[in-house]
């Protein structure tokens, strides 16, 4: 683990594309971020990140992947359907 002493304003600079710049820091223990990331990479707290992971494991638990698959099967292809004439 990095572990960095920023003053507000600094910025640390994660690869070619993710800032984190430091807000604000109040009474030495508070400290606001920004986060500059694009779009297509997922920004969360920690604790909501776990809950995520743990609505995927249960919706996985539940069956919820065999049920998809299952209804995409049922669906048929076009080849299949027939129509009376």
């Amino acid at each position: 683990m990095l572990v960095l002493r920023r003053k507000v304003g600094q910025v640390i600079q994660i690869n070619d594309n993710i800032r984190i710049i430091i807000q604000d820091v109040q009474n030495e223990h508070i400290v606001r971020i920004g986060i500059e990331a694009p779009p297509e990479i997922p920004v969360h707290r920690m604790e909501i990140y776990n809950l995520i992971q743990q609505e995927n494991k249960a919706a996985a638990s539940a069956g919820a992947l065999q049920w998809l698959k299952g209804v995409r099967h049922e669906s048929g292809s076009d080849d299949e359907k027939t129509t009376d004439a």
